[in-house]
């Protein structure tokens, strides 16, 4: 039964040194390291220190060998017996030692039992664990910004946990995907870095697709002349999954940066509106003159005439009644994109005559009338003023404004009733 015992610690040891060496891709001299260090934590349990003791670990024949280095004392003044043996006790190893001379003497470790193997196993195991992980954040924290690829592995509800060619585990939260992405376990997805977290010793990489630097890499790969240097994407704004507007810019004057981002027929974004789920992508001149810019960021439609207030980052845009549907889009769309891309507030004025302009009034002026929640529903989807709710869709408010019909109606009611007064 004795002999039994010590054959299985044997291969359990055995095994502890195969599974490490074979299975983790850890260089030779971090090797030999942590398995020195995971001896001399089991040795330090058991004998108190590990101070007087040699540790020789082979990661290649997968064997090791450990001493124990003591000094000889006379019989009776053991004081340490880690550290210290009786003369009679060294006599047996060697029968010339005499007292004060180190005796060093191969330990071994099987016969520690099964609990020691154990805690070498645990040791070890943790100690590749806090390597693993120290590998993960320096293989990807300065990889911020960059687009991988990888397979989807679990999909949950909050979250979409995927894996590269390494098998590293990267994660796609709810809040960065594409409303229309559909995942099925398997497939090869894109996205962009866009954070490596390292609580705790504890690397998450987090991707994203609806970023706008995913936008802005996937252009990059599709058009040599920006990874060249010679155009610049300058700026983008995106409703994920529904549509983009870049502004780019070239620096050769025998380039057209639009043409060239957007190719012959669509070719160059044509992949571009499959992967980000045909999410249509406007692509737009820039300019430093603010007017200019606005002009263009609101196409297609045509404006009339601009009054800008930089101070307060404001825009009131002025339009024949036929181009206002277009300057707010489906939904308010294009308005809210413009916004963005400009980084101004831009409110929507109809002309209703040569040179006359028709007085609008903001829906803030309304509060005594209707909830402020309702006008805030109405305002996310670019509407800001009366008449610009007014020309919109009765469907466009009740469906992207998310309103009951009855308020809506209710909506529409007061403020036509301002203007017939």
């Amino acid at each position: 039964m004795v002999a039994r015992k010590k054959d299985e610690n044997i291969l359990s040891m055995v095994d502890t040194f195969k599974e490490f060496k074979d299975t983790k891709n850890i260089d030779r001299t971090t090797l030999v390291s942590v398995l020195e260090e995971s001896f001399r934590n089991v040795l330090a349990k058991l004998f108190g220190s590990d101070e007087n003791f040699d540790v020789i670990v082979n990661p290649d024949k997968g064997d090791f060998e450990i001493y124990r280095n003591r000094i000889v004392v006379a019989d009776g003044e053991v004081e340490d017996e880690n550290k210290q043996i009786a003369l009679s006790e060294a006599q047996k190893i060697e029968p010339d030692y005499e007292v004060d001379e180190d005796v060093s003497e191969r330990v071994d470790f099987t016969k520690f039992g099964r609990r020691a193997i154990l805690t070498l196993r645990q040791t070890l195991a943790s100690k590749v664990l806090e390597l693993e992980h120290d590998s993960l954040y320096n293989k990807y924290k300065d990889r911020v910004g960059q687009v991988v690829s990888g397979e989807v592995y679990q999909v949950w509800k909050r979250e979409v946990l995927i894996v590269d060619d390494e098998n590293n585990e990267l994660i796609l939260p709810k809040a960065e995907q594409i409303p229309a992405d559909q995942y099925r376990k398997g497939e090869t997805i894109r996205a962009v870095i866009i954070r490596v977290d390292n609580e705790n010793n504890n690397p998450k990489i987090i991707l994203s697709r609806t970023n706008p630097m995913f936008l802005e890499r996937l252009l990059e790969a599709e058009v040599p002349e920006i990874n060249d240097g010679l155009i610049s994407i300058k700026k983008i704004a995106r409703m994920p999954g529904e549509r983009a507007k870049v502004a780019v810019e070239s620096y050769d004057d025998r380039i057209d940066p639009v043409g060239a981002c957007v190719g012959v027929r669509g070719s160059r974004v044509h992949g571009i509106v499959r992967e980000l789920c045909n999410e249509n992508i406007d692509v737009i001149n820039y300019t430093a003159n603010i007017k200019l810019f606005i002009q263009r960021a609101l196409s297609p439609a045509k404006i009339s005439s601009i009054n800008i207030d930089e101070e307060n980052r404001k825009a009131e845009v002025f339009l024949h009644p036929e181009e206002v549907s277009l300057a707010i889009g489906r939904g308010g769309l294009n308005i809210k994109l413009a916004s963005m891309l400009t980084e101004f507030t831009i409110d929507v004025f109809r002309e209703v005559g040569e040179g006359e302009i028709d007085e609008d009034i903001y829906l803030d002026e309304f509060s005594d009338e209707i909830d402020q929640w309702v006008i805030d529903a109405i305002k996310s989807i670019g509407l800001d003023t009366a008449k610009a709710v007014l020309n919109a869709p009765r469907e466009m408010l009740v469906e992207k404004a998310d309103l009951e019909e009855e308020t809506v109606d209710n909506v529409l009611r007061i403020l036509q009733a301002e203007f017939e007064q």
